[in-house]
């Protein structure tokens, strides 16, 4: 059997491309809320990392619908979706979610880089003006709104393959979580690398913020993958075998454990640990560690949507 080519898969890489894109501009925009309500403050429209995080989100976001929709057997039925809302379906769910977080999120970039872009509107378009003033009576609100969407969506993407009932692997609770963690990793990550390729100061406090909350996220991730792993095998039955299958010997083996648990989680909680006790942030040093965050999160995603369809109960 193939590692990616068996009888029993239903979905590929497109959904697996799909479910990274969603749950990392979740995690950049969970972390650019973060760094201008704690950090930041008014001064956030200035920082290269809140500029990255916003582009990233925005872009991610469109590009994991695209590849979703033209991933769809009939791609120009998508709209239907739209508008006829299937409240048992979980893809109708997460369109939902999707088109409000998107609303939400970018309400929220026009309140935080209301300055710029008021300065830019003001003499030929000043109806944009009134708008960013009136988006900014809202901020409070808006900014909540976003959170909860920008959790929500990272959840989902777990939960998307949760609800799946033919495949034992999928089928538990920690899937979502896992997939929430993992996305708020590769959020912070895209936004570190995003920010330092800006010229943001490497040593800056955006990067001191986001390393404080990045070790506990890793060390929750390692916590999330022995949990999700040690619940199949007390499980038993189907969920047993798919799990031993999934992390024992061979291509998925050797991803799951020297590309997932080595450089995807184990190398970036290193690093950030060495940069924390060190005080010594290069931007060899950050732009590495992104990297490799995000080669994990990518692996992540492809391992458990392959590993999870090899066997059925």
């Amino acid at each position: 059997m193939s590692a990616f080519h068996f009888d029993t898969l239903v979905w590929h890489w497109p959904i697996a491309i799909y479910l990274f894109l969603a749950g990392a501009s979740a995690g950049a925009m969970f972390f650019a809320v973060l760094l201008k309500h704690f950090c930041l403050k008014e001064k956030a429209y200035q920082s290269g990392f809140i500029i990255a995080a916003c582009i990233l989100a925005a872009i991610s976001v469109l590009a994991g619908l695209g590849v979703l929709v033209l991933d769809l057997t009939k791609p120009w039925d998508f709209w239907k979706i739209l508008v006829f809302y299937n409240p048992t379906s979980v893809m109708s769910m997460g369109v939902i979610i999707l088109m409000l977080y998107q609303v939400f999120m970018y309400a929220w970039i026009a309140v935080t880089f209301r300055q710029p872009i008021d300065k830019f509107c003001e003499k030929h378009l000043p109806i944009v003006c009134t708008l960013t003033r009136l988006l900014a009576r809202y901020e409070a609100g808006i900014t909540g709104l976003l959170v909860i969407f920008s959790v929500s969506l990272g959840a989902y993407t777990g939960f998307l393959l949760s609800a799946q009932p033919h495949f034992p692997m999928w089928n538990t609770g920690v899937l979502p979580l896992l997939f929430l963690a993992s996305g708020l990793s590769s959020g912070a990550a895209a936004s570190l690398l995003g920010g330092v390729l800006l010229k943001g100061n490497p040593n800056g406090a955006e990067v001191r913020f986001i390393h404080k909350i990045e070790i506990p996220l890793i060390l929750g991730e390692i916590l999330l993958m022995f949990t999700f792993f040690l619940g199949l095998v007390f499980s038993g039955g189907q969920s047993k075998v798919a799990a031993f299958n999934a992390i024992g010997v061979g291509f998925w083996g050797f991803v799951f454990w020297f590309g997932i648990m080595g450089l995807g989680l184990s190398a970036p909680l290193a690093m950030n640990l060495f940069m924390t006790a060190t005080s010594k942030r290069k931007f060899s040093y950050v732009a590495g560690t992104a990297c490799l965050s995000l080669l994990g999160v990518i692996l992540l995603r492809n391992f458990i949507l392959y590993t999870g369809q090899m066997v059925t109960s």
